[in-house]
This record gives structure tokens, sequence and C-alpha cells, in this order.
């Protein structure tokens, strides 16, 4: 059969007199991670015959000539799985991101697989310290923060993880909430090798001002089982815009002062609970709102008695910590708040219970 390389865009155009979508395949996207120059890397991706009858492979479509696929050519019975091998041929140094539309008969449309990775000349491994465990994959971190988020960013982190298991493992970032996703390269881990997951942040999707957390979770596979000891934590603080002030908005908007931003509360020891509390201030020339009053862990406790200063007015915001739900906390106890300050939207005050 002869191969055709054809855009990105024409590859998913349906064939003439075609019927119905009958294939489909366990992973469509396979990341290849590092890749040696001239060393050609193959993805193999497991495709199933949904249908309930025999098909057969009429056609396949690549995005380049660079790719080569092996499939099986003879008829794959009705709920047969098989194997379709794509093979970049690594010629090109840099990051690569290849398509290839697979037709079958009675399909209106192809199975689109996606096979991409870097080409590099020398294989560069982690070489920081994987000090959490997600499970059985050993990570450097379990907590991830998307700080000073403006509305329309597009902010990533990266997870450095390990394969401590004997067997290979193909990781996967359950229970993503709609502004996020995970990248996770390559999509296949053999034991003793290193991989990255790439989160994204979409701050179009995200709420209200401050701060938004969730939990998600690493699999070793795909349908693996949800528990804590898999738990990453996120967090995002979405700041409000001040583009549109004028330079006199500016000179006199309100500004907010606090007495510490690092509120020491002292020993529990045999105490349950400690108590603290911080001054706000408005030292500006109008109205200062709080517009958002956040704890980033569980164990904290504030109010405040106001939320709106005139200028020269002040505020007492009393801070509570409990020293049993403290102990189980990931992140460092920290109080958000988010203001009309142009110079200061998001304020953090650090707090040291010990």
């Amino acid at each position: 059969m002869k191969k055709i390389f054809i855009s990105v865009a024409l590859l998913t155009m349906p064939l003439f007199g075609a019927m119905a979508q009958n294939i489909v395949a366990t992973n469509e996207i396979i990341d290849c991670g590092q890749v040696m120059y001239q060393s050609p890397a193959t993805a193999d991706f497991e495709v199933r015959n949904k249908s309930n009858k025999p098909v057969r492979i009429i056609d396949v479509r690549t995005s380049c000539g660079c790719t080569s696929v092996a499939y099986p050519k003879d008829r794959i019975e009705a709920g047969d799985k098989f194997m379709v091998s794509v093979t970049y041929d690594a010629e090109t140094m840099g990051h690569f991101d290849k398509y290839v539309g697979i037709y079958s008969e009675g399909a209106d449309k192809p199975l689109v697989l996606r096979v991409r990775g870097n080409v590099v000349r020398e294989m560069v491994d982690y070489g920081g310290n994987y000090n959490f465990m997600l499970g059985n994959i050993k990570s450097d971190c379990n907590d991830v923060e998307f700080d000073d988020v403006n509305r329309g960013d597009r902010p990533q982190k990266k997870i450095h993880i390990f394969n401590a298991t004997s067997t290979t493992v193909q990781p996967v970032v359950m229970h993503l909430p709609q502004y996020l996703t995970a990248d996770v390269s390559p999509s296949k881990i053999a034991s003793g090798h290193s991989g990255i997951i790439t989160m994204t942040l979409d701050s179009r999707k995200l709420g209200d001002m401050g701060l938004t957390q969730t939990s998600v979770f690493l699999g070793a596979f795909p349908g693996d089982k949800v528990n804590r000891e898999k738990e990453i934590s996120v967090s995002a603080v979405l700041l409000p815009k001040f583009d549109n002030l004028t330079a006199q908005q500016l000179a006199n908007a309100p500004k907010l002062y606090l007495s510490t931003a690092e509120l020491n509360l002292g020993k529990f020891d045999t105490k349950k609970k400690l108590k603290g509390e911080v001054v706000i201030r408005n030292d500006g020339k109008s109205e200062l709102k709080i517009k958002s009053l956040q704890m980033f862990t569980v164990g904290l406790q504030v109010s405040l008695n106001k939320q709106t200063l005139q200028p020269g007015e002040s505020a007492k915001l009393k801070v509570t910590a409990e020293k049993k739900l403290l102990k189980t906390a990931r992140s460092k106890p920290r109080v958000l708040m988010i203001t009309n300050d142009p110079d200061q939207p998001k304020t953090t005050i650090k707090i040291v219970a010990e």
C-alpha cells in the first residue's frame, strides 16, 4: 500500500462512502520522552475493533515522511485487539509531534494517533532528590502552587517522577478539574527510570479571584485506584487586574499596611490551640476592600472585624491554629488576602506554630 504524506488537517477528512467509526485506541497519544539522535523511536498503540463484524485497515496517512507505520494487513475480527506501531526516524534534533490517520472499512473518520518526544544528543536525567512517594512512584514534590496568576495566563509546573517498581509503569494523573491538564513524558517509564509530569493551568476557567484548591492523583496505569497515598495538592491564586487605572486613580488608591507578614503563635506544648492577631490598616487615600480571605491549609481559623477600611482606619485579623489538624497539612500554614490595593493585590501572611 502506498504511504501518503499529508497535513494534520487533512488527516481527519473522511473517505468517500464511509459509514461509521469502528476502531478505538487505548491511548491516542504516546510521548516517547527523550530520544537519542538518529535512533528511531517506536510507539506501540493498542487498538480494538469495537464493531460487531470484521474490519480491515484500508489506508494509512502520516503527517510527514519521517514517520512509518506497521499494522495488520489481514481482517480483524469483531472485538479483537491489535497493535499499530508508529516509528519516528529521529533525524531532526528537538521536539517532535507527529500524527497518523488510520482508516478502516466502514469508518466515517480515521483513528488519529499522535507520537511526540524530544530528540537529543545526550540523555539528561533529573539531578535532584525524590523525597515523596505517590503510591509506588517517587516524586520531587506532592504539592503544586500556581502563584500570582492573571486571567488569561497559562502557567506550567513540572513534577519529576521516578519508577521505583520492578515493572514498567504508565503514569496517569487522575481527577483533573477542567482548568488543569497534565502530560506525562515519557508515556511509559521502565523500572529504574525517570519522567516528568507537566501541569498546565488554564486561568480562563478559574472561578473567583483568590485561592482555588484541588487534589489530583497519580496512578501507575490507566484505571488505577485513587487513594490518599497518590494525592497531589494543587492550588492557584488568581489576581485582580488594575491595568485600566489612570495615574490619578493610582495616586489616590488604597494602601494596605500589615503589622506583620509572619505571625508567630509560639509553641503548642500541651495546648490544643494557639491564637494571635494581625493589625490591618489603610494607609492610602481611598477605601480599602478585602475581597477574599482564605487559608492554604486545614488547621487555621480566621476572623476579621471589618472588610472595608476607610483611609486611616484599622481592623484586627484574628488567627487560631489547631494542633491536631495543622499536623496533617501538606502546605505551610498561610493566610491569603486579596485586596483592591494595586501595589499589593495579593498578600500572604505566614503562620508559625510549633
